[in-house]
């Protein structure tokens, strides 16, 4: 049985992941903005320090060793350019605190952690088709993040590989969650559809696979790989 730190682990694409990795045996120590049960704990992700009381926290909820490390949290509030100067940078840091600089503070606990030990372990990052072709106007700052954070998943396979820890992306178009549904409505709604040759969204349930199968299944040579989940959308 893995012990999985899964972030933004109470709905859309975090509680699909969570009930398939659930499934599977394995015990997912959930994080979210309010704690819902007993194995899922309460952080603000964009506080300073909020990432590293969280994987203290997680720790020792897993008596001491964590071997998958899921960071899935994050937010995709709109930014237009014509706000005022202070409203534009408060945006815009929040969601990289949230979207980036969090995932790369537990990304860095968990290598350190990994590395102390002598052990392996695993880092799937759930970024976006964002961070290959960017977004609309309103979320250059949402865009900038999911590409950093591929950047961040690069730079983790191609280092630790040599200890057996390993780096997964996947990067999900819209999906049918609240957060895709907001925009999709900002963005026109069904006429969005037409961009997609699949002729849908994708379900959260098929991100969920694919983040189970990089945090369990995936054989260490895919290590660096991005996946991508946008019903050819976007092919690269």
């Amino acid at each position: 049985m893995a012990i999985i730190l899964l972030t933004g682990s109470s709905r859309g694409i975090g509680a699909a992941a969570r009930a398939a990795l659930e499934a599977r045996g394995h015990r997912v120590i959930g994080q979210a903005r309010k704690a819902t049960d007993g194995d899922t704990l309460a952080a603000e992700l964009g506080a300073p320090g909020a990432a590293e009381a969280l994987w203290q926290a997680a720790l020792d909820r897993a008596g001491g060793a964590i071997e998958v490390l899921v960071n899935n949290a994050g937010v995709f509030d709109a930014n237009p350019i014509d706000r005022s100067h202070e409203d534009w940078h408060a945006a815009w840091e929040e969601t990289l605190r949230v979207n980036l600089t969090s995932a790369a503070a537990l990304s860095r606990l968990a290598v350190k952690h990994w590395q102390a030990r002598g052990a392996a372990g695993r880092i799937v990052h759930v970024a976006s088709r964002a961070g290959h072709r960017g977004d609309s106007p309103d979320h250059w700052h949402y865009a900038a993040a999911k590409g950093g954070m591929l950047a961040l998943h690069k730079t983790i396979a191609r280092q630790y590989a040599p200890a057996g820890i390993l780096s997964f992306a996947i990067a999900p178009g819209f999906t049918d969650t609240a957060m895709a549904g907001d925009y999709l409505a900002s963005r026109g709604g069904p006429g969005l559809l037409a961009d997609i040759p699949l002729g849908r969204v994708a379900t959260p349930e098929e991100v969920a696979a694919i983040i189970a199968f990089c945090a369990l299944d995936a054989p260490p040579s895919m290590t660096g790989a991005t996946l991508d989940v946008n019903g050819a959308s976007y092919v690269r």
